[in-house]
């Protein structure tokens, strides 16, 4: 009849009665140890979802629109740099990340013929130098699309040392808010998941890093000058997990700016996590990074970067390069991941699990600024333990095939060699120096069973 929907013929069922139906078909078996899984970071997930489980969790719209295509570019050479930067965006990338590795880098040729007016570009300079900011500065104006990603604390994580000392850095940020400079500030929380961290720890890191910078800028009257700040994320192979990991960033990032009384967005930036990439059977990679480039379109990155399915053993090839693209092309114009907003949005299931990794990264934040906070707690190595304690758990896991990368811990073609292959050393490289505190390490986790895999070829 006019006016009626299928629906009115179906009666609405509660969530007690569906989880009797479950019961009866388990035949006494129980509920809890069947079908009920915990994941690492302690949170029971469970065979559906109901809409009772949003009665108590606020569901927020988010406010991403679109997102962008990016490419990341080594930038060892200036001209070679800005040649491939072109192509790229004529192929159809909507965003280049350049890593400069030092200053003898010619800016201006990077940043030749690329219009910021419709590019996004950011800037990962492996150094921090005044000098060469200001270089930049003037090239690009004050552009909105022009992110130079500057985290200190983050090279002070990954490398053990600032780089200068820590006022000389701290400084040097403080003066380039206060020139009003809009998107300057970065922090890594790639650093955490590549390193073996659970989805908790890398939302509180993330949370307790950026408020450090927070606080510092409160003290030098800096703090209303800030206009944004960047998280730059990388994302694994659980894949709802994920889409729920960066919709809690953003939410825990709205209550951590809502307590500075202060109102400024975060840009999110994506990659594939390096941690679950291997060497043999390499094209699985390709299928890896396919759902964590889907993981991070669905829960709200403003910018995707893929990375090269041989990116652990090979330097940068056209043809790695043109895959990696394609991958974010065919999502976005083909699969028409661009023409819905906001799709997880309501999602029983979703929602849940960000409500509670949010909560749990709340309070391991709140426990983490009791304790005198993130700068603190890497001095006297307790993030690092704590890293370290979850890349251990990961680690035995994997050994023990709970966690399973297909063709290097399970279905292993025998006939895979790979020695004559390896173009960069794979592994964890040990470099003997003297640094502040010990730095936080990134290892995947396939490593050890390669090494002894190589060993026997």
């Amino acid at each position: 009849m006019k006016g009626e929907t299928l629906f009115k013929n179906f009666k609405t069922i509660s969530e007690k009665e569906w989880k009797q139906k479950i019961q009866y078909d388990l035949k006494g078996k129980d509920y809890n140890e069947e079908v009920v899984w915990n994941s690492p970071e302690g949170i029971k997930v469970k065979p559906f979802y109901h809409a009772d489980d949003l009665e108590n969790v606020k569901v927020k719209t988010s406010q991403i629109s679109s997102w962008n295509i990016g490419q990341m570019i080594y930038a060892g050479n200036a001209i070679m740099a800005n040649e491939k930067a072109l192509k790229s965006i004529q192929k159809g990338a909507e965003a280049i990340r350049f890593l400069i590795p030092d200053t003898t880098i010619d800016i201006a040729v990077i940043l030749n013929n690329i219009d910021f007016n419709v590019v996004k570009v950011y800037l990962h300079m492996q150094f921090l130098s005044k000098e060469y900011i200001d270089k930049i500065l003037t090239k690009v104006s004050r552009s909105k699309n022009v992110h130079l990603q500057i985290d200190p604390i983050g090279n002070l994580a990954r490398s053990g040392n600032w780089y200068d000392t820590m006022s000389t850095d701290i400084d040097l940020v403080g003066g380039l808010i206060s020139n009003d400079f809009e998107n300057l500030l970065c922090v890594d929380v790639s650093l955490y998941e590549n390193a073996g961290a659970d989805m908790v720890q890398q939302l509180a890191y993330a949370m307790s890093h950026a408020n450090e910078y927070l606080n510092i800028l409160e003290e030098k009257d800096s703090l209303y000058k800030l206009k944004n700040i960047d998280f730059k994320v990388a994302v694994g192979g659980n894949y709802f997990f994920e889409i729920a990991k960066l919709k809690a960033l953003r939410n825990l990032w709205e209550v951590l700016s809502n307590a500075y009384e202060i109102s400024i967005p975060c840009h999110i930036t994506t990659e594939p996590s390096k941690r679950n990439k291997t060497i043999y059977d390499y094209n699985v990679n390709m299928l890896r990074t396919t759902t964590e480039c889907m993981s991070a379109v669905l829960g709200g990155a403003d910018t995707v970067f893929n990375l090269n399915y041989n990116a652990v053993y090979k330097k940068d090839n056209e043809f790695a390069d043109r895959i990696a693209l394609n991958q974010l092309i065919l999502l976005k114009e083909e699969s028409y991941f661009d023409k819905v907003e906001n799709p997880s949005e309501g999602s029983y299931y979703i929602e849940t699990i960000t409500s509670q990794l949010a909560e749990k990264a709340l309070i391991l934040f709140k426990s983490i600024e009791k304790d005198g906070g993130f700068l603190k707690q890497l001095k006297n190595h307790t993030i690092q333990n704590r890293i370290a304690d979850g890349a251990r758990k990961q680690q035995e896991k994997f050994n023990e095939k709970k966690i399973v990368l297909v063709g290097t811990n399970v279905f292993l073609n025998e006939e895979d060699k790979m020695n004559q292959e390896l173009e960069l050393y794979p592994f964890v490289k040990k470099n003997p120096r003297k640094t502040l505190i010990t730095p936080i390490i990134v290892k995947r986790l396939a490593e050890e069973l390669e090494q002894n895999r190589l060993s026997h070829e």
